[in-house]
């Protein structure tokens, strides 16, 4: 009686025994699944830190000195402020093809403004930004109350306002030499400013406290909020008591401006006014917003990671170009990269659901 009680209590003892290996055995994974789960930035830190510490080691000096890291973040400012506004749209589950143009058509407004109409340059950078503002909201008012797909409405938008950039300029350039002298305020966000031996510009101070601001505002208030709650099912938000319309509006017009500032900063950053500067924005915002762990299906991520996914392009592209490799070969890491973060991202919103 007593072996058999002995074999009862054991065979009662074992389901527990083998539910809590497995439980410990899924711990360790299920609290990393759950980390990239809830802290969206942590993917694009981790390749970053690793991207830094691999060009370190092979470059020595030559990569870590403050002026190579310094110019990684003056190379990556335009890109950074695009793809913030490029992050709020996508944080919708939107798209926005037309940034990139938004950029280039407010900074040519800028200079026109202040070089054909003799407007004073507060007066002509402020009727820049609202015209980049106007443009976003306009691709809102489409998404939102004419239920038209972002995607479509954008690429739209992109074309009309690539065509209006080239008629209304002319196709002429104001050169850095005529804002040098008569308008300097355009200059303004690529002035540069030293610290020991780094050299910064007022954009990229700009890009930092950008991303500090937007980062507090979708993580501690009522429209960050929402934000993400339209993201992730529209339709729940709508019962939730969210105004989706007008959030939807919101944030392609603040995307809007925001872009107008890139516009800004990109006078800065090449020195003139040009109607065919900034081709690539587009692409390489999208490109931003995605390595850094933002999901393309919306409701997921963060701003922090999008400025760890422009930095993490502009460390290979610098550390790259000092190792003397060929420029293909950044093409095709940043492609491997954006598949990647795909799949990273696909992995984490399986696990978590």
């Amino acid at each position: 009686m007593s072996d058999n009680g002995g074999f009862e209590a054991a065979t009662a003892d074992a389901p527990d025994a083998i539910a809590t290996f497995d439980e410990e055995s899924r711990g360790l994974i299920g609290k990393f699944h759950h980390a990239l789960h809830t802290i969206p930035a942590l993917v694009p830190l981790i390749v970053l830190v690793a991207a830094i510490a691999m060009f370190g080691v092979a470059l020595g000096q030559k990569f870590f000195s403050p002026f190579a890291l310094t110019l990684i973040l003056q190379q990556v400012q335009i890109v950074g402020i695009v793809a913030a506004a490029q992050s709020l749209v996508i944080l919708t589950a939107g798209i926005d093809l037309s940034v990139g143009a938004i950029a280039v058509i407010s900074s040519v407004i800028m200079g026109q403004f202040t070089f054909r109409y003799g407007l004073p340059v507060s007066v002509s950078i402020a009727a820049g930004l609202l015209f980049g503002t106007l443009i976003g909201m306009a691709n809102g008012w489409l998404v939102a109350r004419m239920k038209l797909p972002p995607f479509i409405v954008t690429l739209g938008t992109w074309q009309i306002v690539l065509a209006a950039n080239f008629l209304y300029s002319a196709n002429e350039t104001i050169r850095s030499q005529e804002i040098a002298t008569e308008a300097p305020l355009l200059h303004l966000l690529g002035s540069k400013f030293s610290i020991g031996g780094a050299v910064f510009t007022y954009g990229v101070v700009f890009l930092v406290v950008l991303v500090i601001l937007l980062a507090y505002i979708l993580r501690h208030t009522a429209w960050g909020r929402h934000v993400y709650a339209v993201g992730d099912d529209p339709e729940a938000a709508e019962l939730s008591g969210v105004n989706v319309k007008r959030t939807l509006i919101s944030v392609y017009a603040l995307a809007g401006l925001i872009c107008a500032f890139a516009g800004w900063a990109l006078i800065g950053r090449i020195g003139s006014v040009s109607p065919t500067s900034g081709q690539l924005l587009n692409i390489e915002s999208i490109t931003a917003v995605v390595i850094g762990g933002i999901s393309l299906f919306g409701g997921r991520g963060s701003i922090l990671g999008t400025f760890f996914g422009a930095l993490i392009v502009g460390v290979f592209t610098l550390g790259l170009r000092l190792a003397g490799a060929d420029v293909q070969w950044t093409f095709l890491l940043i492609g491997v990269l954006i598949i990647a973060a795909v799949a990273v991202d696909q992995w984490i919103r399986k696990v978590a659901a």
